[in-house]
């Protein structure tokens, strides 16, 4: 299946995304910070066999143009990749993104008027006030640029101890897309980690399917989350420490693809 890439102009200068399909419902995907829509390669390869998929680079990460500063929030990003996604025509679509790039489908539903015809989920932020304040305190502080690289042995040194049993193939990507953008890199987290979606996913007026890695850091949100969900339901990718659209691109896609045939087109509003 090839990939194909392209980029629609939107409020904050060209959004950049990777597609494949050409039939079939509409899928969107929004990925996590601080990476780029490339997590999605292997997920598009396997939708693009029944939908057409577009993975999209947030604002700011991968070739997408940033924002002017770093305090806009998760709807200001999320009203220019609806907007994005609507200059392509979807309508209708699933829309969906793990961590950060779950509180972007969320509120990117809300954005656009006929958009969402769904929405699926992995690793919503449903943190406390308590648990937030933590996360921007500490989870993303800015890093240094120095001669000798310490910036690149801190990005190793990071992603080996937050993702658990990474390939070697995850550690190139990861690192590779948040020195990309290191000047910026924490102003999506910071922004996902001011943001309660909380009120929006119970908002929702579509179906919800929360797809979730067994032991992903934000697994114990997912009762929460589907207690929230007016339309909702959990499945679960077994033993997977997280990162399910990396380590089980096949049965992820799967699970997307089967949802996007049941709901596009035919789901309560």
């Amino acid at each position: 299946m090839r990939i194909r890439s392209g980029y629609v102009d939107a409020a904050w200068g060209q959004v950049h995304y990777r597609a494949a399909g050409d039939s079939g419902p509409w899928v969107a995907l929004f990925h996590e910070s601080p990476l780029s829509c490339r997590v999605y390669d292997d997920v598009l390869r396997e939708l693009g066999t029944h939908c057409r998929a577009v993975a999209f680079d947030t604002p700011g990460y991968g070739a997408s143009e940033p924002p002017v500063h770093d305090r806009f929030e998760i709807p200001d990003y999320a009203a220019v990749l609806g907007e994005a996604a609507h200059a392509l025509g979807m309508r209708d679509a699933v829309l969906g993104g793990v961590h950060t790039g779950a509180s972007l489908a969320i509120e990117a539903a809300h954005a656009v008027p006929g958009l969402a015809a769904g929405v699926f989920l992995s690793g919503v932020a449903l943190f406390s006030a308590d648990e937030r304040a933590e996360m921007l305190a500490s989870w993303a502080p800015d890093v240094a640029q120095d001669l000798d690289g310490t910036q690149f042995a801190w990005a190793v040194e990071r992603y080996r101890r937050i993702w658990p049993d990474l390939t070697a193939p995850m550690l190139h990507t990861a690192v590779v897309e948040v020195m990309r953008v290191a000047e910026r890199y924490n102003w999506g987290y910071n922004a996902a980690f001011r943001h309660d979606p909380a009120q929006p996913l119970a908002d929702l007026r579509v179906p919800v399917l929360l797809l979730d890695a067994e032991h992903d850091m934000l697994a114990d949100k997912d009762p929460l989350a589907l207690a929230l969900a007016r339309f909702g339901r959990l499945a679960v990718l077994p033993g997977l420490p997280g990162q399910p659209h990396l380590r089980a691109p096949q049965e992820y896609a799967a699970h997307i693809r089967d949802f996007a045939l049941e709901v596009s087109g035919a789901c309560p509003r």
